[in-house]
């Protein structure tokens, strides 16, 4: 899952702007492409065949349960330097990235796919051809290698020509998959030893009107699963505002921003001065919170209190190469969960039976989420006989590894520090404590937290995808690329 598990003292993320120098249509175009290819997609380092024959081409194509033909078209006999090879038949097109790497695409997916304006709102980023009246035998009349992509003409009353850029190709190719679409590649796994050089913005950072603050704070988050903010105002005016620079706050029974103390107005242990142990919110929740951030307004008339942070996908990774068994139990048993402490409300998890403690990714099989909360679990009576004795041995190990000393991060919170943290990766808990301690917070939506990150890395982090067809006409309408990855 991870290649090391364990984390070196951290440096903090900082937001560069992108800055793409375009010598050339050609050397842009392509090279990005390449780049894209040789950096993040294949381990083999090649220059593509420049000078392979038409036959030759093909034969690399070749598959035996599909055996590639040219139509009749005029392809060049040398094919042009820094292009890659095409090779068609009559449901596919096959290209050659470079002698020995090959990307395979369905006619009828190329034409669902055609984003030209009369197929795709350039302005809304949606279809506007139907998928339902492509032909299931749709062939092209004839395929191109050009410096822009791959252009492909096909058969209608009147002639309808698609474009489609190389490094859009490479990133969304899937016979094979290029592009390694595992979320965690990026995340940067930590222990205990995070404490040498936790995450941190300043308020004035995150709050600054370029955005630039903005996106390292968050930037910050989607790496490590948390960031500290500091220098932030003691009131709940600010810590509010500060909330809704990332997007809406999600209201729930606990109402839409929390300002308490340990008075148990509302029915749950975050209210008392009990201690917690690591867990995350919400697991009594279809989908719960993506983001939580509480911030520490005062303490007063006693000690104790501090703040527990656990990395999930740390704690997870060591049990996956010491227990497999116990990740592949946790990873398939469903847990089910309830939120019943007030009398108006009664929540539980649809479908009812609740979600597994690890749950993956149905496509890349990647580790995307973490739920636990043992408190909030309800009555385990799916359990399968032969598996009860298996499972709480499992949720044991489990508990073991949580509350290691290289897993649990403890930290001592002040007014003026607020916290961030993935609710869907980092467990949290607090020990107990006397005397009375104001906190405040909020919830925010895992797709709206998503959607910030996304927006702010279009403006300061392209991908290869972006930057080399950046220079395409008609790419960029309505401040958003037709091609972004995200589409």
């Amino acid at each position: 899952m991870w290649k090391s598990r364990v984390l070196a003292p951290p440096r903090l993320f900082s937001a560069q702007p992108a800055h793409a120098s375009i010598a050339t249509r050609k050397s842009n175009a392509f090279r990005s492409a390449r780049s894209l290819h040789r950096a993040s997609l294949s381990p083999a380092a090649g220059t593509l065949a420049t000078h392979l024959s038409r036959a030759a081409a093909s034969a690399a194509a070749l598959t035996p349960r599909t055996p590639f033909t040219h139509l009749p078209q005029t392809l060049p006999e040398v094919v042009a330097d820094d292009l890659p090879i095409i090779s068609v038949d009559q449901r596919k097109v096959a290209i050659g990235w470079d002698t020995r790497t090959w990307s395979r695409f369905h006619n009828i997916w190329l034409r669902d796919h055609c984003r030209c304006p009369k197929c795709f709102h350039t302005i809304t980023k949606q279809r506007l051809y139907s998928t339902f009246d492509i032909p299931s035998d749709i062939t092209p009349i004839r395929v191109e290698s050009k410096i822009e992509g791959l252009l492909v003409t096909w058969p209608s009353t009147e002639p309808h020509v698609s474009l489609y850029p190389w490094s859009w190709l490479q990133w969304n190719s899937y016979d094979p998959p290029l592009h390694a679409k595992n979320p965690l590649e990026e995340k940067i796994i930590w222990g205990s030893g995070i404490q040498q050089s936790p995450p941190t913005v300043t308020y004035e950072e995150a709050m600054a009107g370029d955005d630039r603050g903005l996106f390292k704070w968050l930037s910050n988050t989607d790496r490590f699963g948390f960031s500290f903010i500091s220098g932030v105002p003691a009131t709940p005016e600010a810590t509010e505002e500060l909330s809704q620079r990332i997007g809406f706050i999600r209201e729930t029974q606990y109402g839409r921003f929390w300002d308490f103390t340990s008075n148990l107005a509302k029915g749950d242990t975050a209210y008392t001065t009990l201690a917690l142990g690591a867990h995350t919110d919400n697991t009594y929740f279809t989908d719960p919170c993506g983001l939580q951030l509480f911030h520490l307004l005062s303490h007063v008339g006693g000690t104790g209190g501090a703040t527990l942070l656990v990395d999930g996908f740390y704690v997870a990774s060591i049990l996956k190469e010491l227990h497999p068994e116990t990740y592949k139990l946790l990873s398939e048993i469903p847990v089910p969960a309830h939120a019943a402490g007030e009398p108006s409300a009664l929540y539980r998890p649809s479908p009812p039976s609740g979600y597994p403690v690890l749950g993956h990714d149905s496509v890349s099989g990647a580790l995307r989420q973490v739920r636990w909360n043992n408190d909030d679990r309800s009555v385990m009576n799916h359990l399968e006989p032969d598996l009860v004795e298996k499972w709480y041995d499992a949720i044991r190990t489990w508990h073991r590894c949580l509350t290691s000393p290289d897993s649990e991060y403890w930290v001592q919170l002040q007014p003026g520090t607020a916290v961030v943290v993935d609710n869907h990766r980092i467990l949290h808990g607090r020990s107990a404590f006397d005397g009375r301690r104001r906190m405040c917070g909020a919830y925010i939506g895992v797709d709206e937290y998503q959607s910030k990150l996304r927006v702010l890395s279009e403006r300061f982090a392209p991908d290869a995808v972006l930057e080399a067809t950046v220079h395409l006409p008609d790419t960029t309408v309505g401040g958003r690329s037709i091609w972004n990855t995200a589409l």
